[in-house]
């Protein structure tokens, strides 16, 4: 598992690189509510993430960050999806 530090690289970048694609696409005459509520869906898994990452008093930190990349994963997958559809 990565360090905390590179977890949180991960989580910027992947999620920073949706909210570009969701941004050209919006350009590109996408509808742009439907852009627009994805870009703020991907900010709230941001804050919802970094939150879990920072959480005091857990157990088992590494088995805890193994969890957080695959919601990050599975949600970045997800908003992808989304954004293909736009």
């Amino acid at each position: 598992m990565a360090s905390i530090k590179n977890l949180k690289k991960d989580i910027n970048y992947t999620l920073g690189d949706i909210i570009g694609y969701v941004s050209d696409k919006m350009h590109a005459n996408a509808d742009k509510e439907k852009a627009e509520a994805i870009i703020d869906e991907t900010i709230e898994t941001f804050d919802v993430l970094i939150g879990k990452i920072n959480a005091k008093g857990v157990e088992n930190k590494k088995a805890h960050l193994k969890e957080v990349n695959a919601e990050l994963e599975a949600k970045a997958t997800a908003l992808l999806e989304k954004a293909n559809k736009l």
